[in-house]
């Protein structure tokens, strides 16, 4: 079998896949938000924390909970882990300096866990499955809990109610992800993936010293990384590592836990609102860009040039031998148009187009399918943006789901899609102008430009995968990078909260001839094509710098 056709199998695996639970998933998930029994154990919950679950929240309450929860969960992780040095089960590793306490609160808590630090060296097994486990399950919840405030904004009539933060935080934890994460934790342990708390051992004597390795409870972890499109390795070497990804198997597993749930919420959109079809013009919006972003990844590592790419079969460097060109490919795009940010090969070590085209993913929002949660809110605001399109070009007022998008809810979606782009290049011009953040770049020209690019893009988009190269655990780099993931992920959902709540106060109004049938495939192109050209316009002199310039020179 050639490993092109290999690579189609793949993708063809994953779709039929993702289809055959594309329905149950995404019931069960409008059944959970739109219920109002409570489980014992939820109600246990809500005792603990002291809130009432009943409560109907409109936007400000709603945001001050999202707000407040993160900010605790920032403090406590910060905490855990300056504390380290003197807790139990730390494997001997000391406490984490502060900036880069920091760094790893602020990434965890914003869905993003990039990682400035190897994980096997420096965090023992309390911080790894009491602080970074735990932020992986609901700093997902929260993602998936806003945008369920936002639906229910389009679903709403005159209420201004969105539910309550509370029970959708708690819901989305007890319903939905803990127990796939279980089955899925059960799945990876028969693929090979370890689950221990053994200490440190040393596995062999080599010339120059011995190598180490240390256990922990990976499997558990591993599977609310993908499934959360968290991202955070417990190794440094991430998904790559055997310990985490023995084989091709597992390889495609985790693909299809990153894939699930943003793609099922898609019907879970659909049930809210009232209109299947609804939900699944945006599913074939987000399906046509995943699918569009893999075959253009698979063809530029394939197209190989040289000796060298022929006997190897194409670009292997920094690729696994045992996923090979197609495994690794589909694995990057899956990871980069979600915000998951886990990595089975270096990015950095791809094509110069190849390299641009994970950056690219994560400069159009990371929508397709995009994250738990914020890639189903992102794509709902260029849903908003392209009906103000359309409105421009017939001379109609813009509506969208019965609610009419309005001078206040344009001016919400636009700043909604300009806060990120202002951080990554921000951020990444003063890290170009001043004197010492370039020194931590390895490679200099385009490619240097591009880990630098990749690095703020990564973070501010809350994906937190590498362009490996840079030494980001500096005080500058733990610092900027910290606060574009703080405001990348807390900026964008004050906009859409403000955005739900508005759409909540309107009456919907009624569909007449002229209303824009956005259920149908027309309105489908349209909306590709609005995100496809925001995305190009804001970002193309960027990768005209960096992985245009090098794709082009090779």
């Amino acid at each position: 079998m050639s490993p092109v056709l290999a690579g189609v199998l793949q993708v063809l695996a994953l779709v039929v896949a993702l289809g055959l639970v594309y329905r149950p998933l995404g019931d069960h998930m409008a059944r959970v938000y739109s219920s109002e029994k409570h489980l014992r154990v939820e109600k246990w919950i809500y005792r603990v924390i002291g809130v009432d679950p009943n409560t109907r929240m409109r936007w400000p309450a709603y945001l001050r909970g999202v707000l407040a929860f993160s900010a605790v969960s920032v403090l406590f992780l910060y905490l855990l882990q300056r504390l380290q040095g003197s807790l139990p089960g730390s494997l001997g590793f000391v406490s984490i300096d502060p900036d880069q306490a920091f760094n790893t609160a602020a990434s965890f808590v914003a869905n993003t866990n990039w990682q400035s630090y190897y994980g096997e060296q420096a965090m023992g097994h309390v911080v790894q499955t009491g602080g970074l486990a735990v932020q992986n399950f609901v700093s997902a919840a929260v993602g998936i809990a806003v945008a369920v405030a936002l639906v229910r904004g389009f679903a709403g009539s005159r209420t201004g109610e969105l539910g309550n933060f509370w029970a959708d935080l708690v819901r989305g934890t007890v319903r939905i992800l803990l127990p796939i994460a279980v089955v899925g934790a059960l799945v990876l342990v028969a693929c090979g993936v370890i689950q221990n708390f053994s200490g440190i051992h040393e596995v062999g004597q080599f010339t120059g010293g011995s190598q180490q390795w240390n256990g922990g409870a990976v499997a558990s972890q591993e599977v609310i990384k993908e499934l959360g499109t968290n991202g955070g390795g417990y190794f440094n070497a991430n998904s790559s590592h055997p310990f985490e990804n023995p084989n091709g198997l597992s390889n495609l597993f985790e693909i299809f836990l990153i894939l699930v749930i943003p793609f099922a919420l898609t019907r879970t959109f659909g049930r809210m609102v009232g209109s299947l079809k609804q939900g699944y013009a945006i599913l074939g919006t987000m399906a046509t860009i995943w699918l569009g972003f893999t075959a253009l990844m698979m063809w530029t590592e394939y197209a190989h040039h040289g000796p060298a790419f022929d006997i190897a079969g194409g670009t292997m460097e920094g690729k696994e031998t045992r996923f090979g060109i197609a495994g690794s490919s589909i694995f990057a795009v899956a990871t980069t148009l979600t915000s998951t940010g886990a990595v089975n090969s270096f990015h950095s070590s791809y094509t110069g187009l190849g390299g641009g085209i994970t950056m690219l993913g994560m400069q159009l929002g990371e929508i397709a399918p995009g994250g738990v949660g914020s890639g189903l809110y992102g794509m709902l605001v260029m849903a908003v943006i392209a009906v103000f399109i359309a409105g421009l070009m017939v001379g109609r007022t813009p509506e969208y789901l019965g609610k009419k998008i309005g001078t206040r809810e344009i001016k919400l979606a636009a700043c909604y899609i300009l806060i990120t782009p202002a951080l990554v290049l921000c951020f990444t011009a003063a890290a170009m102008a001043l004197p010492t953040p370039p020194h931590s770049m390895l490679n200099s020209g385009a490619h240097g430009f591009s880990e630098v690019l990749y690095a703020y893009t990564s973070g501010a988009n809350n994906n937190g995968s590498a362009f490996a190269g840079l030494n980001a655990d500096t005080q500058w780099f733990n610092t900027t990078i910290g606060l574009a993931m703080l405001l990348g992920r807390f900026l964008p959902m004050v906009f859409i909260l403000a955005l739900a709540g508005s759409l909540a106060e309107q009456k919907p109004v009624p569909a007449t001839a002229g209303t824009l049938g956005t259920h149908k495939p027309l309105f489908s192109g349209l909306l590709a094509g609005t995100i496809l050209i925001i995305a190009g316009l804001t970002y193309f002199p960027a990768l005209a710098l960096g992985p245009l310039a090098e794709g082009l020179a090779s």
